[in-house]
């Protein structure tokens, strides 16, 4: 039986250990950013001002931690004793991983700047985008999780999945135009929940990108 290449091919040393548990606290921190995210969200629908300013604030703080955690990495790798290719493929993972986060950030800045009476339709398709979101990461986390047992095919699997959920994200992002072209919202809350709409499909294309570079790795390591 052909033995498997271990991803990445670090886990037996030390130092990549490190790297590896740093890389999981990474994960951990981008699905929280999203998660905080998603509670602002909800607190915006209910109209709890309070709560949602509280829930972004959460969301900043993580984006910074995932953004130390980034670093911290990188700066592991450029000094490691990982094979280039190893250390590439780690490298891309990264910031492609810390992209979701930014966005995610920048999703949750544009929230606490809409103010006043939304229509329910809008708020609708917030609520979809959002849960979209929260599949597309929760699928991420399953694969990366996966990918580091060298479980390959259900790495895969779970890619094509996100795969699918962004496609229906492109489709939502359609329907919440249409819903903001057809509520006559003041100028100002009309271009940030347009800013909004491309936002959370922004969110799960990161994640997209993500899911492809866990299917490359998966590929090199059959």
């Amino acid at each position: 039986m052909k033995e498997t290449r271990n991803i990445l091919g670090w886990l037996g040393m030390a130092e990549e250990q490190s790297i590896l548990q740093d890389a999981k606290r990474h994960v951990e921190e981008t699905y929280k950013t999203v998660a905080f995210f998603a509670e602002a969200v909800k607190y915006f629908i209910k109209g709890d001002l309070e709560a949602k300013t509280q829930a972004i604030e959460s969301v900043r703080q993580s984006e910074h931690q995932a953004d130390v955690l980034r670093s911290k990495m990188i700066d592991q790798l450029s000094e490691g004793m990982l094979l280039p290719p190893d250390r590439e493929d780690m490298m891309h993972f990264v910031k492609t991983l810390d992209k979701i986060a930014d966005w995610t950030n920048g999703a949750a800045r544009l929230l606490g700047f809409i103010e006043g009476e939304i229509p329910e339709g809008v708020l609708k398709n917030i609520s979809l985008g959002t849960d979209l979101i929260v599949n597309s990461i929760s699928k991420l986390q399953e694969a990366i999780v996966a990918l580091t047992k060298n479980e390959l095919k259900n790495a895969m699997l779970l890619s094509a999945e996100i795969d699918h959920l962004e496609h229906e994200a492109d489709d939502q992002k359609k329907a919440m135009i249409e819903a903001i072209i057809h509520a006559k919202l003041e100028p100002v809350s009309l271009l940030l929940t347009y800013q909004l709409a491309e936002y959370l499909e922004g969110v799960t294309d990161k994640i997209e990108d993500c899911a492809d570079f866990i299917k490359v790795l998966a590929i090199k390591s059959k």
